[in-house]
Formats: C-alpha cells, structure tokens, sequence
C-alpha cells in the first residue's frame, strides 16, 4: 500500500514474518497476527475492494465519531484499515503539525482498540509502535483498570523506534479526547500529556529498536529527561534489532543495479563500481576506495563529521559520493567538499532511492557516523550488498558492526567519540586495510553473510509474546 518511514518498514515486514515462523520454533504456538492502519486517502486510491467489517462510534466528548473499519489481505495478512472523519481522506500520512496528527492518532488509537470489541476479537497481545500508536496501549490499560472483561487477559507491548519524538505539540489534542496529564511523580510533568510516554506508563513491555538503544535511553545522554521514569520500570525494557527485507534488498536479483553479484563472485560486483563512477564522471582506479554517504541531512547523523574529517584526509587516496537532503548547511557543506576534491568528490543533493541502491552496490565504504542511531537499516542494506560500514558505536550500529568482536567476525569499523579526531582514526584504519584485497574481500563477505532477516527479529518478538501471555494466565 505505503510506505512511510522506518514505521512503515515494520509494518510492512514483521506481521508477516510472525506469521510465517513454524510452529516448530514457537513451542507448539501458533500465532494469529492482524496489522491495524489508518485508511488513509492514498491507501484508499490503492485498494480495488476493501472489504467493510464494522460500524462502530468513537465517544468524543463534544460528540460521538462515525467510524469504519474495512479489511483485506496482504500476504495473507489481515490488514485492517480504520475510517472517520480525524483521519481524513486527502490529508498526508504524517501532517507535520503534531496537534492534527495528535487528533488523527488519538481518534485511531482508541479506534484500533474498539474495533476489536466490535469483531468481537480478544487479543492476547496488543503491540503498539512511536507515540503515533502508543494512545492504544493507554487505552487498553483504561479499559483493564475499568475491569472491562473483554480487554481483561490482553498485555501490550510498546515499541521506541525514536524516543524524542515522543509525540510534543499533541497535549491540546489529547486533552479534546478527554485525556488529561497524569499524577504519576515518575513521569516529569512536561511529559504526562505526551503521547509516548503516557504509553510506556501503561505498557507491559517496552522494547526499543537494537540492544544498545534500550541501554542508552536509560542514560541522561539519550533518555531525553525520561532517563529516571525508564530506570523505574527497566525490568520490563528490551531491545529486539529490527530486521531487512532481504528479498527487496537482494543483490543477485536486484535490477537496478548496473551488475548482480553474490558473496561467491565479488568479482562482478566491480562492474557496479565502474558505473558509479562513470556516472559521476570520476576516474576508476581499483585501488583507490569508494567512500559513499547515503543519508538524511541531520546533525544526529553526523554528516558534518563526515565532512570534516574528509576535508582533513587529504594525504591518502580516496573518492567520495555524497546523497541525501535536508539541513540547508549541512548540504551546504557538502558541496564545499565537492568544490574542495573536485577530482574526487560528488554532492548529490537530493532523496533518490534508485541512486542509493546503485551506491550501495558499487561503494566500498559506507560512512554512518551518527550522533545517535536507535537501529539504523542502512548499514544492514550496505553489508548485504558488500560496501563494508564505518560507523560511531552506538544504538544499532553497535549491535550490527564488528572491528574487535570475541563473537563476531570482522565486518566494519567503529570509532566511540563524537569527534572529527576519533573519526579520522577508524577511517585510516579503513583505509590502510583497503590495500590488503583479501583481508577486504573477507569483511564483505563476513557483512554479506550475517542474518538481518526479519524471521530473526519475529523470533525474538514471538518468545516476547508468548512469555507475556504465558506469565498473565
């Protein structure tokens, strides 16, 4: 249907993946997965003939909200989509303004949980994502501490994908739902209307998006002043990487790319390196490296520390290939590199998705030096298609790279500090070793062997469930 973000990337993956695992994996288990969406005007012109399962009302305080729900089946999964008149028929997925999406998200949180009662589905879990969705988990427990028998054995589970946006500018909206701050002393009043941490409170798991992210948002450095109410309730807090789609992320069958190749015959991934370039008007020399930089122009990505520590690489052979748009300095900033290495460098300002693939696919070094990265696929994608990441240690970039693993074999580079200096030193490193073709040959390989697949996250999300269920009966 659409796609939207890293949210979108979850939906659109796990509640297949879950319903995929065999019963064998799940301890006897089976598991009935069902995906909840907004019907949305573009999801609307995309579907032929959505099927109506309900009409129900959504209490409002100035007046009861005609709602909709329709279904149909994607992949064999239950989709279904919520319609009233707060979604709205022509507006975007995400307005920009957090008061109308507060509103649209409210309305379809407390939608999504009545909607059930209406199909007369109980649901053992209720996995809610983002502050977009986490009013449903609020919701639901609302409805438990009520003693609503209907909602009376289901447990929920609440997923971070990016803790400071957790949903600010909503506050007058929830407070038209009739959604009023709450008392709890563990939350900071500046956030006891928002919505994603009045989901964590309800929640009976959290999980954030890597390992690493669920230790860092119990910091002050990444816990966004909610560092003290996540410590409070951390028994309950995980973290589960998500996954790639690795059949969309597919070197041997991608057909964008100038070359297919597999872990078994690196030798025509070359040709895609040759393209790139040619395509760039850059020169081709084997020995020289390919840096590219695929990204949101945002100081949390840390582009600025890629450029300066560029600009500073001065006595060693490399090329670069900038893409991506965003902060007006930070591309700014790339094309001053540009006009710095015009033998060297390309800024391509702009979201170009064909473009990226073909960077991943012909570059040999994929810079990612995030300030913060909860998960982080593109470092996933660029492994998968050979072109070895160099990255700052954190969040899920911690969890997917490895220079000096005990557990691991070596498939990238990672410095710690967020500093020009620390960056410099790893991609040194980098380079160096490029010379040595085998000993790189080998990091490719080791990066295009790992499992990102998403049948490795729905496990873990499965053990997740079954565990809260089993615990609760």
């Amino acid at each position: 249907m659409i796609k939207v973000g890293g949210l979108g990337d979850v939906a659109g993956s796990l509640p297949y993946a879950l319903r995929s695992l065999p019963g064998d994996l799940l301890g006897g288990h089976s598991l009935d997965v069902r995906l909840v969406i907004p019907y949305h005007g573009e999801v609307a012109r995309k579907l032929l003939d959505p099927q109506p399962v309900a009409s129900f009302i959504v209490q409002h305080p100035s007046g009861p909200i005609p709602t909709r729900a329709y279904v149909t089946y994607i992949s064999n999964v239950p989709v279904y989509m919520i319609e009233g008149a707060p979604i709205g028929t022509e507006t975007p997925v995400y307005s920009g303004d957090n008061y109308i999406d507060g509103v649209k998200y409210t309305y379809f949180s407390q939608a999504a949980v009545e909607m059930a009662r209406q199909l007369n589905w109980r649901p053992d879990i209720l996995h809610a994502n983002d502050w977009h969705t986490a009013l449903s988990v609020f919701y639901l427990a609302r409805n438990r501490l009520s003693r609503d028998p209907f909602f009376a054995q289901t447990r929920s589970v609440l997923t971070i994908h990016n803790l400071p946006f957790m949903g600010a500018g909503a506050e007058r909206a929830l407070a038209e739902f009739d959604i009023q701050p709450v008392r709890d002393l563990r939350l900071p009043i500046w956030a006891r209307q928002f919505p994603l941490p009045l989901g964590m409170l309800a929640a009976d798991r959290i999980v954030a998006v890597s390992p690493t992210y669920a230790r860092e948002i119990l910091t002050p450095e990444f816990g966004c002043g909610l560092q003290d109410f996540l410590i409070s309730r951390s028994s309950i807090v995980s973290g589960i990487l998500n996954g790639l789609d690795q059949e969309s992320w597919d070197p041997e069958q991608d057909s964008l790319i100038a070359s297919n190749f597999t872990a078994a015959n690196l030798e025509s991934r070359e040709n895609n390196k040759k393209s790139i370039l040619d395509e760039f008007d850059l020169s081709y020399d084997p020995k020289i490296p390919l840096l590219i930089l695929i990204s949101r122009m945002d100081p949390q990505k840390g582009v600025d520390l890629a450029v300066d520590s560029l600009t500073q690489m001065t006595h060693v052979p490399w090329q670069a290939i900038l893409l991506g748009t965003g902060d007006p300095i930070l591309e700014s900033a790339c094309r001053s590199l540009q006009l710095q290495f015009p033998d060297r460098v390309r800024a391509v300002i702009r979201f170009d998705t064909r473009l990226s693939r073909r960077l991943y696919a012909g570059g040999d070094l994929l810079l990612m030096p995030s300030r913060y990265e909860p998960c982080g696929l593109a470092q996933m994608i660029g492994m998968r298609y050979g072109c070895v990441p160099l990255a700052r240690a954190t969040g899920g970039l911690r969890d997917t790279i490895f220079e000096n693993s005990d557990e691991h074999p070596k498939n990238g580079f990672l410095f710690e500090e967020i500093k020009t200096d620390a960056m410099n030193a790893a991609l040194q490193r980098a380079l160096s070793q490029y010379s040595d073709r085998a000993l790189w040959r080998q990091y490719q390989i080791n990066g295009m062997q790992q499992d990102f697949s998403w049948k490795k996250s729905a496990l873990e999300y499965a053990n997740l469930y079954i565990n809260l269920w089993e615990n609760q009966r």
